[in-house]
């Protein structure tokens, strides 16, 4: 599978791919950064998780972030969940969110919660998440931006 645990030579490489979507703001770019240099700085740290998706030629090409939800007994939050846009809709993404609910599941996790954006641009990543069994469980009016809900989503094991 070329799915392997993130290297801090990934940043780079992911940093692009996360540029390239054209969904994420500046800002949200510079948490997908920071939160791999957390990982990258600390690897004794257990709030994040991140694995990397390589191609045939051990090519970066996306990743996730996952880590356990504070003050809960096996909640998770996914953090982060991108693909190099010149692979979305060929398999990657599924790819990369089984071996998050297979990591999720082997540390004891029964839930994983992921948040989104209501906008146009993310109507896919919300298919995304539909198709693969999670649950719309809330949607917050206005929560980012006026015009812009937070959408909820959730599965259990």
């Amino acid at each position: 599978m070329p799915i392997r645990r993130f290297e801090p030579a990934d940043i780079g490489p992911l940093t692009e791919i996360v540029r390239a979507t054209d969904v994420f703001r500046p800002e949200e770019v510079d948490v997908a950064v920071e939160l791999m240099q957390v990982v990258a700085d600390d690897s004794n740290q257990k709030d994040y998780i991140i694995f990397t998706f390589v191609d045939e030629q051990n090519a970066v090409r996306g990743y996730y972030c996952v880590g356990p939800t504070p003050m809960t007994r096996s909640t998770f939050d996914l953090y982060w969940i991108v693909v190099d846009p010149a692979l979305q809709g060929k398999g990657v993404g599924r790819q990369l969110l089984g071996h998050c609910e297979a990591q999720v599941r082997s540390l004891g996790g029964t839930l994983v919660m992921v948040e989104t954006s209501s906008l146009p641009k993310y109507d896919a990543t919300r298919r995304f998440y539909q198709r693969a069994s999670y649950a719309q469980e809330a949607r917050v009016r206005e929560y980012y931006a006026p015009g812009d809900d937070l959408v909820v989503y959730s599965k259990h094991f």
